[in-house]
């Protein structure tokens, strides 16, 4: 029998495919259709920070006073009622965690350490596993310096755990001068996993109507060779797990990202295009894979190919890129 079985966050799950924070989370009877189909855990739809800033002071006029208000926060408040997702939110989590056996993860998509960090002991209250914090911090503010911006992340870490036991996991972007030693020195804060790594809202443009759209929304198999790099050089080299996020729609990219030193492999776009039953053909690809490699185990072959044991660490690096450009013929 192959082990498919991994630990993240200090869970044990029955493999490494865990659905992502998305609409295929956001109701008890998906995530019991996911547990179904072989997902060894969730994370739930994220909930916005604003939405609980917003119940707490019933109204967005006591907003206006943060350091960080984004415009479109005002629009989603105007659309939606906000007021009831918070116990929607903790209600979801109790029923989940009532209906399926497989872990859940909370998630909270947060820009700041204000007012709202208080949160996460309610969600430790409802039965949450563990909770994810989705830091989503675009570097476009030009009156903000790149150190007021990395100190945002720190703040948003120290004040969650002042409130929660629950095991912490931090999902982040690439949009680091110096992305190894913040990644470093994150993992440095007692969390206990980093999602390596998020996707922003992207922009297009409508041609035809002159205005601003949402666009590529999903990831693409394009996507992996980003997350790739990273996971495979900061594997093993820092105290806590890795989650590999964004291009894994298949099999064989989720056995990449591991073979790089992930813990689990978080998978959203891939189940939207195929379905809740894609997730066998990713367990199946696996476990093919180790018949043929003759692993028994997912640990048998977890960071094989980190950099940190790598061969050729330089595989890597610019200097690999060099030698593969000077050969490459068009």
């Amino acid at each position: 029998m192959l082990d498919l079985t991994v630990k993240y966050l200090g869970l044990e799950l029955k493999n490494p495919i865990v659905i992502g924070s998305s609409g295929l989370t956001d109701s008890v009877e998906k995530i019991v259709e996911l547990e179904k189909n072989g997902a060894a855990a969730v994370v739930i739809k994220s909930l916005f920070e604003e939405e609980i800033i917003y119940e707490m002071e019933e109204g967005t006029h006591n907003m206006t006073g943060r350091a960080v208000v984004y415009p479109e926060t005002f629009d989603y408040m105007d659309e939606f009622p906000v007021e009831d997702s918070v116990r929607k939110y903790l209600r979801l989590i109790r029923e989940s965690k009532a209906a399926v056996s497989i872990p859940i993860i909370a998630s909270i998509n947060c820009v700041s350490a204000q007012k709202w960090t208080y949160f996460a002991k309610e969600i430790e209250n409802a039965g949450a596993d563990a909770l994810e914090l989705n830091a989503f911090i675009l570097p476009s503010d030009m009156n903000r310096t790149g150190e007021e911006n990395e100190r945002l992340y720190f703040e948003i870490i120290e004040e969650v755990q002042k409130h929660t036991t629950l095991p912490i996991s931090l999902k982040i972007s690439y949009y680091f001068s110096n992305l190894a030693q913040m990644i470093q020195n994150l993992a440095d804060t007692g969390i206990q996993g980093l999602t390596l790594f998020n996707r922003f809202y992207s922009p297009d443009f409508d041609l035809e109507n002159l205005s601003v759209i949402p666009s590529f929304v999903l990831s693409n198999s394009n996507d992996l060779p980003i997350s790739l790099r990273w996971v495979g050089i900061m594997a093993e080299r820092i105290n806590c797990d890795i989650a590999a996020s964004t291009g894994i729609h298949d099999g064989k990219a989720a056995i990449k990202q591991i073979l790089a030193g992930a813990n689990v492999v978080q998978v959203v776009s891939a189940i939207y295009k195929n379905g809740n039953s894609y997730i066998g053909e990713f367990l199946n690809e696996i476990e093919i894979f180790m018949k043929e490699q003759e692993f028994n185990s997912i640990s048998d072959f977890k960071g094989k190919l980190s950099q940190s044991r790598a061969v050729d660490p330089a595989a890597y690096e610019r200097v690999q890129f060099m030698k593969h450009f000077r050969s490459f013929q068009a």
